[in-house]
């Protein structure tokens, strides 16, 4: 047995979020010997200031938003009160429960040797942490980032909070919550803390909410934020805060016009950066850009024998994608030859921002294929036309589809439903086996359930495939089988090209559609 950090490791990685777990984890079961480092808490953002407090605080506000509206499912129930710190406590408790998969203790039981402290590098083979000097035949970045702080005047007098510290240190509920920032982080936050009764005021600098999205998934959003009691400031920036009566006072700028908010309690929700700063990467001879860490194809940063991954490389800042880029990373240092090694593909990325309804997306939007001069089809199934979802009292949203202009080809696709990130699932396979939207729709869906609505949009495609030619066909058969034969199909020559295109004689695809006696029928644009 060697010595823990004498000799050399097979693979260092600086970060213990999901990235470097799952690299850690995947070198050491292949037999590769590998040091963790880790300056702050195993786990990283997701853990512990990111996706599971934050989802176990959502769930807690959408438990209590469904109480209070009871009767809208013919209960009456007294009017509940929500206890703002059992409802942390209970956040803090499932967010222990899952701690441990991420534990040193546990990464040392499977091999890895874990080093506490800030990394730095002193060459390409080699960096130090805690005063000890690592060296490795390879290294992986994976530091991820931390809350980017906007430049606002007085803001350094002020306490405020970021995803990084609002799950740990906000002790009672704020009366008056500002929270700046209209991303996901923002917008998840700012439902939850309607839902507990917060006054919330909402401070987005663009003209919408969550840019990425198309217009109207945003205009949506913004209006189901109103609908809860949140004021929505689009175009508006804070410009300075300062303390007044034991209240933080926000003066706000929009359309030219200044006004005053006070509130108990401020979120800056504003974006991320890199977090390189204490890395020494020039010594390493690493370049970086704005948006971090600079990677190849292959996540091989400019020393070849230096990856990078997760959120730290800039590109799409998600937890599944953490764990999609360290998977190949773990791939492509045990393979000798560049020619054996695996190119990430970005072709196919879900995201999910969990807001009630829920949206999820995959590839393109209608933004992006116009930016593109991409021709499309669109076929949108509206949720109030799923069964299941009206009998479960979520009828808002939709489920929309672009596939390349006159094919099935699938695009992306935009869900906005409850568990929509559970219903992209099957355009995600879809998209990644390269199959089509009519594809999708010949599978048997369980009924009722809110897959449902993927499936009709595959429906409409299929019925625009049931041409003039192919009706008067088909009427012709049916008239047959009874007997008539018609007059305008007897002189059909079968020979000639072209006489029966776009026919295909699969009755579950193109005729399900009319068959479907319920409501709600998808529609389609052209574009």
């Amino acid at each position: 047995m060697r010595t823990k950090s004498k000799g050399v490791y097979n693979v260092i990685v600086v970060g213990a979020g999901t990235a470097g777990l799952v690299t850690a984890a995947g070198t050491a079961g292949l037999g590769g010997r590998v040091a963790l480092i880790e300056r702050h808490k195993m786990g990283g953002d997701c853990l512990n200031f990111g996706c599971v407090p934050s989802k176990a605080l959502i769930s807690s506000a959408r438990v209590f938003h469904t109480i209070r509206h009871a009767a809208d499912w013919g209960i009456r129930v007294p009017l509940p009160d929500a206890d703002f710190s059992q409802i942390f406590e209970r956040m803090r408790e499932r967010r222990a429960i899952i701690a441990p998969h991420d534990s040193k203790e546990r990464f040392e039981s499977l091999g890895v040797d874990v080093f506490c402290g800030c990394a730095r590098f002193l060459s390409p083979w080699e960096l130090e942490v805690g005063g000890v000097k690592l060296r490795a035949r390879y290294f992986v970045v994976a530091t991820g980032t931390r809350a980017a702080i906007p430049p606002i005047d007085g803001l350094d007098g002020v306490r405020f909070f970021t995803n990084e510290t609002i799950f740990d240190e906000l002790r009672e509920k704020p009366e008056h919550f500002l929270v700046i920032g209209g991303g996901p982080i923002g917008c998840e936050l700012t439902q939850t803390f309607a839902r507990f009764d917060s006054k919330v005021t909402l401070v987005q600098h663009g003209h919408r909410l969550l840019p990425r999205e198309d217009p109207d998934v945003s205009v949506a959003l913004k209006e189901r934020f109103q609908a809860e009691g949140v004021a929505v400031l689009t175009d508006a920036e804070v410009k300075r805060v300062q303390m007044r009566d034991a209240k933080i006072l926000a003066t706000i700028q929009r359309s030219g016009t200044t006004s005053e908010t006070a509130c108990d309690a401020l979120l800056i929700a504003t974006g991320r950066n890199p977090s390189i700063d204490d890395l020494n990467l020039e010594a390493a001879g690493v370049r970086t850009n704005k948006r971090g860490i600079e990677v190849n194809a292959y996540l091989q940063t400019s020393q070849r024998h230096i990856y990078a991954a997760g959120d730290v490389t800039g590109r799409y800042l998600f937890t599944h994608m953490a764990d999609y880029q360290a998977r190949i990373v773990v791939r492509n240092i045990l393979m000798p030859l560049q020619v054996l090694r695996q190119k990430a593909d970005y072709s196919v990325v879900p995201w999910c921002t969990y807001t009630d309804p829920e949206i999820a997306r995959v590839g393109m939007n209608e933004d992006d294929a116009k930016k593109a001069g991409v021709s499309y089809d669109v076929f949108e199934q509206p949720m109030s036309g799923v069964d299941r979802a009206v009998v479960e009292n979520t009828e808002s949203g939709s489920v929309k589809v672009l596939l390349r202009k006159g094919t099935d080809k699938i695009l992306g696709a935009t869900i906005v439903a409850e568990h929509a990130g559970d219903l992209l699932q099957p355009i995600v396979l879809a998209m990644r086996s390269r199959l089509g939207l009519s594809e999708v729709a010949t599978a048997i869906h369980p009924y009722p359930t809110l897959i449902e609505a993927v499936r009709k949009t595959g429906d409409a495609y299929s019925k625009t495939r049931l041409t003039p030619f192919a009706k008067k066909l088909f009427a012709w058969l049916y008239r047959r089988q009874l007997g008539g034969v018609s007059n305008e199909f007897r002189n059909v020559d079968e020979s000639k090209p072209g006489q029966g295109a776009g026919i295909e004689f699969r009755a579950s695809a193109e005729d399900e559609s009319a068959l479907d006696h319920r409501g709600g029928s998808p529609g389609k644009r052209n574009v």
